[in-house]
């Protein structure tokens, strides 16, 4: 990038908000996916004002702009790919400006975490149900950008069921207003929504009016060991089809088991070739009564053990090892693969046999673990990228897993959005027709294709 581009972005940001020392570009040149492109430059904005300059310069000097939350994203979204690219960096917009207890809503800025956000609002006596497993460092801007969900997803929906109204600078730098406060609104196209889930290619998000909830007045969770993925699989379509609607119904499979088994009861790793972490919220009676129809219905689908979390430790170990699976995956290979399928709920048993068989026909490492709940399976394979052949292997393997997720029905992605990773496969579920449309939105939005370019459409 050229020298005076960089003087004008100081001159906007502050030197110091504006690094281009190696080592800092290094440390935002990938994201939990592990793809790797170095930036020109990181810049921390520190309101709209400043992002609305920034990308001004960026459509008169043409050099791209990538928004940035946490780094938490497994697609590539928040990546760099081409020369001249600087990331924007939203961590010093992280005021929760409002908390509406009489009108169940708050106004946050876009690098709040997620899961301090949850304790904030629960200290209120609110509540907002999504919650990413990265909740503990993702951030409420980049979970808008990719839609996240979470496990309990199930129950009550995902990010953009909780998005009223957002604030957004344009990639052609105006400041826009999207959006209500109150519980109803249809003036207009709905671009909050429009804009929730695109990856930061539409706009920068700087202020979002979320959706709050009352906090249920008990939670109870549930342990259920089952001797085979296909009887656990079957156990979540039965949970689904007699109504019984738990917050939560997350699912692991042996080998993710093994991964996080020092978290784990040493009885259920011995036990367990899969198992479901269930849990219910209501009034105190309901989920007694929840707990105990589910207890029956799991050991009438074959579970060999049920214990419920007798106390908060219990509770949080029991998510410490759900949520500690993707990190300890490298036990098993020194890079990952990760592909979030859904499909409908009633499949489910469906794809965890074709993933048995995968397994089987690959000789590849494959882990499946994810939010069983909502039909959402996170499918790993691990292996070493430099085995060409392995390599070669996998990719067919995706390819064939994507066919069949779309043959039942279901999606390429259920939470990690499409970014550099998948765009080769979207046309497998849109087609294009629809493709064209979203492109033309893109153009309209952003002419000079400065924000984010290349994420989602293939080359």
């Amino acid at each position: 990038m050229k020298k005076s581009i960089l003087n004008r972005l100081r001159d906007i940001l502050g030197s110091l908000y504006c690094k281009t020392d190696m080592e800092d570009r290094v440390c935002y040149s990938y994201d939990s996916g592990c793809l790797h492109k170095v930036p020109d430059a990181i810049l921390f904005p520190e309101n709209a004002c400043e992002i609305s300059q920034v990308l001004k310069l960026a459509n008169e000097e043409r050099f791209c702009v990538i928004p940035r939350g946490a780094g938490s994203g497994m697609t590539g979204g928040s990546v760099p790919l081409h020369e001249g690219g600087v990331i924007l960096s939203l961590l010093r917009l992280k005021n929760i400006k409002k908390i509406d207890s009489d009108n169940f809503i708050s106004v946050v800025e876009p690098g709040v975490i997620t899961g301090l956000f949850h304790r904030e609002v629960e200290k209120t006596g609110l509540f907002y149900p999504p919650d990413p497993s990265s909740s503990d460092f993702c951030t409420l801007g980049g979970n808008a950008a990719e839609c996240a969900g979470g496990p309990h997803a199930v129950k009550y929906g995902v990010t953009k069921d909780y998005i009223l109204g957002l604030e957004v600078v344009l990639p052609t730098g105006e400041i826009i207003k999207t959006g209500v406060q109150t519980a109803k609104g249809v003036v207009g196209y709905d671009l909050t929504k429009l804009i929730v889930g695109s990856e930061g290619t539409l706009g920068v998000i700087t202020e979002l009016t979320l959706k709050l909830l009352p906090l249920p007045h008990a939670v109870c969770t549930m342990v259920v060991v089952f001797n085979s993925v296909e009887n656990a699989a079957t156990a979540v379509s039965e949970i689904i089809r007699t109504g019984i609607v738990p917050r939560t119904i997350e699912y692991m499979d042996k080998a993710s088991i093994k991964c996080v088994e020092k978290f784990l009861d040493p009885e259920i790793v011995e036990k367990a070739d899969a198992l479901l972490i269930i849990e219910v919220d209501g009034t105190v009676r309901q989920t007694e009564e929840d707990m105990l129809n589910l207890k029956e219905l799991c050991f009438a689908q074959k579970a060999v053990f049920v214990e419920t979390a007798k106390n908060k430790s219990e509770v949080e170990k029991l998510w410490k090892a759900r949520k500690s699976i993707s990190s300890s995956l490298f036990r098993y290979g020194r890079d990952k693969i990760n592909e979030d399928i859904v499909v409908p709920r009633n499949k489910i048993p469906d794809m965890v046999k074709k993933i048995e068989e995968l397994r089987t026909k690959s000789g590849l490492y494959i882990v499946s673990f994810g939010h069983a709940g909502d039909g959402n399976i996170h499918f790993n394979i691990m292996l070493d990228k430099t085995d060409k052949k392995a390599f070669k292997k996998a990719e067919l393997i995706i390819n064939e897993l994507f066919d069949y997720t779309i043959q039942l029905g279901g999606s390429i992605s259920g939470e990690h959005g499409i970014g550099i990773t998948k765009r080769s496969f979207i046309a497998k579920e849109i087609n294009s027709v629809e493709l064209n449309l979203m492109k033309k939105i893109k153009a309209l939005f952003d002419p000079n294709n400065i924000l984010n370019p290349d994420k989602i459409f293939p080359e």
